[in-house]
Order: C-alpha cells, then structure tokens, then sequence
C-alpha cells in the first residue's frame, strides 16, 4: 500500500513539474518576444539579478547632512494619545492566521501604572468582530478570547504597570483576495468599532502572490519612525513583516519622562532595565491607521525581553500580539510559520532555545518536511538577529546561533532572510558559512526603521572599529566568537576591507518592499526615508532570482535535465521589470487550462 502510494505521490510529482517547465518553455518565449521587441537601446535603467552576482562589495557612507536620530514622540502626541472612550476598541490590529482565516486584536479599558495596581477583569467586556464583503453589511459573527497583563517590578521607587483588556478574535471562512469589512468590540454594552476593511491574501500557489511585502525592523516612536510609516503608507502593502524591536518601552524609567537613546548610559543606577509600559499603548495607537487593514506579522527582539518580578519575561509581546502558533504546530509566540500565496513564511526566535536539540529546531525540521515548493516556491525566514553583519555594531554577536541552524535552512533551500537589530541597512551577497555560494540566501538586515537608538554608522572593517572579543554578548545564548579559517580574513575576527559576502551597505533609515513576481523572480527595493517625496527613489533594488534546477537537490533528476535556464543581459533588466507581469498573467491563465 505505502509503495503504491509513493508511486502514485511520484507520478503525480513528475506530471507537476513537467507542466512548470511547459510553462517556463512559453514563458521563455514570451520574454524572448519582449525583450526583441521591446528593446532599442542599452541605456535603460538597470535593475540588477542575483544571477549577475556575487557583486562587488559597496558601501554608501552615513551622509553628515542628516541626523543620526531623534527623540521619542511625547505621550500627549495626536498619534499617541488615546481618542475613544472607556470601552470601545482602539489599537486595533490584524494578522494572518491561515490562507481562510484571520486573527483581529484590539484593546478595550484603562491601563493602569502606580504602586499598588489592581488587574481589569477581562470577562467584563466581550470579544466580538462582526464582519462581511459589503460595508454595513456583516454576515458574520465571531467571538474569541480576552487577557490582561502586568509589568511588576519588587524594587522600591519603581512603579507597576498592569494593562487594558486585550482582545484576540480569529475570523475564518475568508476567500482570498477579498475585502471585507469588519467591526469589533462588545455588541451588549455597546462598545463597538467604526468600520475598519481588509483585504484577504491569495491561496498558496505558484502563480498567486500577495502584491506587496513590506519589511521593517526596530521601529520606536520617535520622528524618524513616523517618515518610515509613512512611507510606507505610500507603498501601499497587502502585508507587513515586523522583525523585531517594536515599542522601545525599555528605554525609559517606570516613572515615564524622556527616553534615552543609551539606557545604561543615562540610567546606570537602574536596578533593572525598567520599561515604561504605556509606550506601548501609544504604540498600538499610532500604529492603527496601518495595522486595522494591513496584517502585521511580528517576532521577538531583544526589547521585548522586558524583565520583571520572579524573572518574567516578554509579558507585553506574548500578550499584544495573535500570530499562527497554533495553526503552525508551533504553540508559541516565539517562532512559527505562515503562507503568504506562493510564499512561506517561518518567523523563527532568537531569544529563546535555538540548539540542535531543542523545541523550536525539531519544529523547524518538521515544518521544512512538510513544506511542497511546488505549491509555495518561495521560502522566506525572518528572525531579530542577523547572521551576517559587516558593522560593528552585534559583530557575531548571534555567531552561535547560525553555527546550530544555518546548514539546516541551508539544506531546504530558504532563498531570503530578513533581520534587523543593527539600526542600518546590509544586503548580503547569497552566501553559506561564510563562503560565496550560490545556493545560499540573500540576507538582509533592515533595522532601520527609526528608532531611539540612533542609526549605526561604524563598519567592523574600518580602522580601529573591529570589536573586541569582550563586545556584543548576546542577550540570551552563548558567546562563539571566532576568527575566519579561509579567504582574505583568515585568522582574522575582522576583515581589512569590506566583506566579500557584504555586496551592499548604506547608514540611513527607512524600509524595505519584497513585490513577488512569480515563483523564480522577486523584486526588491528599499526605501531611503530620505528619498520619502522622490518619485521613483530607493536606496538599493534588485531582482532575488531563484535557481530551482540548480539549488533543490531533491527534484526528480529527468525533470531537473529539464528545466529550461533563461539568461537576461543586463542591459534588459527594464524590459524584465516589464514583461515578469505579463508573464505572470500569462502563466496563470496557462496554469488555469
């Protein structure tokens, strides 16, 4: 029976992918018809692949007309302060929990902080999102859970902070690429909403993919955080992908005041990294008019550790914030998985056990297992802490971490990874174990999205800026600091010059924009927040191409033979940004027959 099935699964398999190579044979054709057709000069605007890589090392310095950072918007601040009564919802919020179905969060109450706090009971008000395709019309009724949490600290001056009631309901039953309209808060009182809309992401497939992926990192509440939303407003995405450092509640004293962009530098007699916890109320107010129509998908930075009484941690993200444990096999806010049409998604923690012999890699491994490229092409991991890193600032600080995980997402083929917690901007050359390879991914740091901190400017490579042995622990984990075994750096902890896997490097804030063309070619592009009333302005853009018949080691040999290559001069890369949509279309109405 078992080997019955396994030729039937091979058989199916087979006709699979030799219906993607006819389609990539008359996509071939299509593109080929454009780029004769099309192209007339070699002075178009270049857009480069990966395919033209690994490029040379290239850093555009921190331009000293800028600012390196700014303060922290104040409580009282219109986009921070709260504009609804006792009751009715506000810092309302969205996230995907499957292709069908969608998480709705919102917080309902006063948060209270002094001395002695007394919890809300959170069965007071009920948890209900009302919702339908047409507006005012809502054919749909569902009813889900409630929480509080309290930020305690047993030290004497320091005050407590215990918060509103927050609500998490999963809407199901969604089709995709819909828009719905929606209400939430509590019917019986009444408390509910003014109408909010989203719109539902495709199914996962080759050929469907969400419009646009916005990708920010270490974000705060300060100037600089409100031209990076903004901005990204104006990008207009189907999704946003958060990789950590969200609030920066913990740059504060529990009594409030103005934050720090060092803690320990204006606080150095604090006798715990305190938190002003309302930070994150004004958080998920400023944060609304993006987050109520646009799911966010959120992971754990190192700010979000929040230690308090009895070495409790991360309180606040655990509790803010619905994502898909449950519906990935995860069971935990910390790491989990996610489709996105054609794209999956695996958030992973770097703040909790990363070993080989741990929960999160055993889940990690089972979810790659069960993963079908033939339906979801793209893999795409995020996580707070990168691996990959020319700054001085977090220099191998997460060197342990790769050691245990990277041959495993190496093995499965993840073609992009995004990180942040260096408050600047990094896109590496595809690379694995510090070798030029290119089967590796193509990281990407984007932890520059504004926050108090300041963005960083110091390259590990420069004279006198290589760290010390002793700099960048890590927040959780251990210390595996090393000096490189081969290439120009060996024996070295630093290099002499930028690192040949290092292809791009630029101290500035802003975002970045992943747009999907189809299952081989992505395109992105990020976005200086200088360049915010540029038309047509980015700091950094190309095409992620991946390479299935090269790097997939588990395709059927006859099949991988195959597989048609298409190789595009350079000078076409304009025709390729124009046809990749069309032949998208293309493809799906071949897909379709």
């Amino acid at each position: 029976m078992i080997k019955t099935q396994f030729s039937l699964y091979s058989k199916q398999r087979d006709r699979a992918m030799h219906k993607y190579c006819k389609l990539w044979r008359i996509t071939s054709l299509v593109l080929f018809m454009v780029i004769n057709t099309v192209v007339g000069s070699d002075q178009a605007h270049h857009i480069p692949t990966t395919l033209e890589g690994p490029f040379k090392p290239a850093t555009r310095r921190f331009d000293p007309s800028l600012r390196r950072g700014s303060d922290d918007l104040p409580m009282d601040h219109p986009r921070l302060k709260k504009n609804v009564t006792l009751n009715f919802p506000e810092q309302i919020a969205l996230a995907i929990s499957s292709p069908t179905a969608m998480w709705v969060s919102w917080v309902t109450g006063d948060a209270q902080i002094g001395k002695n706090v007394t919890p809300l009971d959170p069965s007071k008000v009920g948890s209900e999102v009302w919702y339908g395709k047409k507006s005012g019309k809502y054919t749909s009724v569902k009813k889900g859970v409630a929480e509080v949490y309290s930020q305690l600290y047993p030290f004497q001056g320091l005050l407590n902070y215990t918060s509103g009631i927050i609500h998490h309901v999963r809407i199901d039953g969604l089709k995709p690429g819909t828009k719905y309209y929606y209400k939430c808060g509590d019917s019986s009182i009444p408390a509910m909403s003014e109408e909010q809309a989203f719109e539902t992401l495709p199914l996962p497939s080759p050929n469907t993919y969400p419009r646009r992926i916005a990708v920010i990192g270490d974000l705060g509440l300060t100037s600089n955080t409100t031209t990076t939303v903004d901005h990204l407003i104006q990008n207009d995405p189907s999704m946003i992908v958060m990789v950590g450092d969200l609030s920066y509640a913990n740059q504060y004293l529990t009594t409030g005041g103005e934050g720090a962009s060092c803690f320990s530098c204006a606080f150095p007699d604090a006798p715990i990294r305190e938190t002003y916890q309302p930070r994150w109320d004004g958080w998920g107010r400023f944060m609304q008019p993006l987050t109520s129509r646009v799911p966010m998908m959120v992971i754990e930075g190192n700010h979000e550790i929040e230690p308090q009484v009895a070495g409790i941690t991360f309180s606040s993200y655990l509790a803010r914030f619905a994502v898909p444990s449950e519906e990935s096999g995860s069971k935990t806010n910390f790491y989990y998985s996610f489709d996105a049409g054609g794209v999956h998604f695996i958030m992973l923690g770097a703040y909790v056990d990363y070993n080989a012999t741990g929960s999160q890699y055993a889940w990690l491994k089972d979810d790659l297992h069960q993963l079908d490229r033939l339906v979801t092409p793209w893999l795409v991991a995020a996580w707070h802490s990168p691996w990959y890193n020319s700054y001085s600032s977090h220099y191998q600080e997460f060197e342990c971490m790769r050691q245990e995980m990277e041959a495993l997402l190496y093995q499965y083929g993840v073609d992009i990874v995004f990180s942040g917690h260096v408050h600047a901007y990094e896109r590496m050359n595809r690379v694995y174990n510090y070798t030029l390879d290119p089967c590796g991914p193509v990281y990407i740091t984007v932890g520059d999205g504004g926050n108090i901190e300041k963005v960083d400017v110091d390259f590990a490579d420069d004279p006198g800026k290589c760290p010390s042995a002793g700099d960048n622990i890590p927040e959780f984990g251990g210390v595996c600091h090393l000096n490189f075994s081969s290439g120009p750096a060996k024996g070295k902890f630093c290099w002499n010059e930028q690192p040949e896997w290092s292809a791009f490097r630029e101290s500035s804030f802003g975002h970045g924009i992943l747009e999907v063309l189809n299952s081989t070619y992505a395109l992105w592009t990020w976005h200086r927040n200088q360049d915010t009333y540029k038309e047509d302005s980015h700091g950094d853009q190309i095409y992620i191409v991946r390479q299935p018949e090269l790097c997939t080691p588990d395709l059927n040999p006859s099949v991988v033979q195959s597989l048609p290559s298409i190789s595009v001069p350079a000078s076409h890369s304009l025709v390729l940004a124009l046809s990749l949509p069309l032949l998208g279309i293309f493809s799906v109405l071949s897909y379709s027959k």
